[in-house]
């Protein structure tokens, strides 16, 4: 690492500052200019432990950054992930303050939830498949705590930034029909989200590393050299296969997976 242990404590703390007055911080990159993907993972660990102090529990993780396209944009070769709390899982159908963030935006994704324990190295997609008791759609809820422009270089922010921000998580909605993983292909799941009635975004899972369970193998292989191993009844979101779409006060998403149902809120 190239942060020292003190800028790591007082970057997390910014961090932790800038959700509860909802107030962006200078990008992280532009500070420590020379700053490594394992700083950005010790900044995000150190918030971890801040939120752990307030009671926070967590409940999963979520991958981003899954598709190529975006990790050439984010001057990165893999995706990123975060881990997921107990305040951010949110009741489907219901209302979400929208004061709650700074500027939320909604991703389309599939939730993994296990059977069994899963531990690298050298999980694969069948392994993935094997542990997994169902999968059921999801909405993903990031907020950027981090400027996502340069308002003096106009650079926008890089994958290091997302990563010590916790990968931008900041909820998560499940919904529609659980399945079992080998009811259906899962490369072949779709969905059309609808903003206020209109189609914003359309896409299918097979845009998520070829097959969504592709993200959860590749980060049960990336947390194995710190000892953990993704647990039976987490939650793991995939890596989304839409654009985000930014959401304001009174916008209705609903977000329809075929035969694996739909997902709706409306953030007020």
């Amino acid at each position: 690492m190239t942060i020292s242990a003190d800028d790591i404590q007082a970057t997390a703390r910014r961090l932790h500052q800038a959700e509860q007055t909802r107030k962006r911080i200078p990008q992280i990159s532009k500070t420590f200019p020379d700053m490594t993907m394992a700083d950005g993972y010790a900044i995000q660990s150190a918030w971890l432990d801040i939120k752990r102090a307030e009671g926070r529990r967590p409940i999963g993780y979520k991958i981003g950054l899954t598709s190529r396209a975006m990790q050439i944009n984010s001057q990165i070769d893999e995706p990123d992930y975060g881990t997921l709390l107990d305040n951010m899982l949110i009741a489907e159908g219901g209302d979400i303050p929208l004061d709650r963030f700074i500027t939320p935006l909604i991703e389309v994704e599939l939730a993994f939830i296990l059977n069994e324990p899963l531990k690298g190295p050298g999980v694969g997609l069948t392994e993935v498949l094997a542990a997994t008791e169902y999968v059921t759609p999801a909405l993903e809820i990031i907020d950027l705590r981090v400027e996502p422009v340069d308002p003096e270089t106009k650079q926008p922010m890089r994958a290091l930034d997302t990563i010590s921000d916790n990968a931008a998580n900041a909820g998560i909605i499940l919904g529609g029909r659980p399945m079992k993983p080998d009811a259906i292909d899962l490369r072949w799941v779709g969905c059309i989200l609808h903003k206020n009635g209109v189609v914003e975004e359309t896409g299918l899972a097979a845009g998520v590393l070829n097959h969504p369970g592709n993200g959860i193998a590749w980060l049960a292989n990336k947390v194995a050299p710190f000892d953990v191993s993704l647990e039976p009844g987490q939650i793991l979101l995939g890596g989304s296969f839409t654009r985000p779409v930014f959401a304001k006060a009174g916008d209705v998403f609903h977000a329809d997976y075929g035969p694996l149902g739909g997902v709706g809120v409306r953030f007020v």
